[in-house]
C-alpha cells in the first residue's frame, strides 16, 4: 500500500502522485463512487482527506488488481462502507460530534481566560 503523508488535506495533484492515478480518473471515480466526496477549498479546489485516499487505493486495487468491473467494485465498496460503519459503531452524527467539539473549545477558552486573569 502507498505511504500516505501525515496531513489533514491533500490537493488532487498530491492524491494523483500518492495513488498513481491520473487526476481525470480521480474526477471520474468521484462521479461513479459517491462515497468519494472531496471538499472544495475557498479557491474551489478539491481537497481530499486521508480516508478518501485510502478509499481510492481500495478502489484502485479492486479495479486494477482484482479485475472487478465498475459495477462490481461499487457493490464491494458499499459492503466495505457498511462493514467499516459496523466496526466504528460511533454513537454521534458528524454534526453532533462537531457541535460537541465546539463546546469543548469554548470551555477551554473560558478556562484559559480565567487562568490568565488570575496570573
Amino acid at each position: 500500500m502507498a505511504e500516505i503523508p501525515d496531513k489533514l488535506y491533500f490537493k488532487i495533484g498530491e492524491v494523483a502522485k500518492i495513488t498513481d492515478v491520473k487526476p481525470y480518473v480521480l474526477r471520474y471515480w468521484e462521479s461513479e463512487f459517491k462515497i468519494i466526496n472531496p471538499h472544495k477549498s475557498q479557491g474551489n479546489q478539491r481537497v481530499y482527506r486521508k480516508k478518501d485516499i485510502e478509499l481510492i487505493l481500495y478502489i484502485k486495487k479492486l479495479l486494477y488488481q482484482e479485475k472487478f468491473t465498475l459495477e462490481g467494485a461499487k457493490k464491494k465498496v458499499k459492503e466495505f462502507k457498511k462493514e467499516k460503519a459496523r466496526q466504528l459503531d460511533f454513537p454521534f452524527s458528524e454534526k453532533k460530534f462537531q457541535s460537541t467539539l465546539r463546546g469543548i473549545r469554548r470551555d477551554l477558552a473560558s478556562i484559559r481566560n480565567i487562568l490568565a486573569g488570575k496570573s
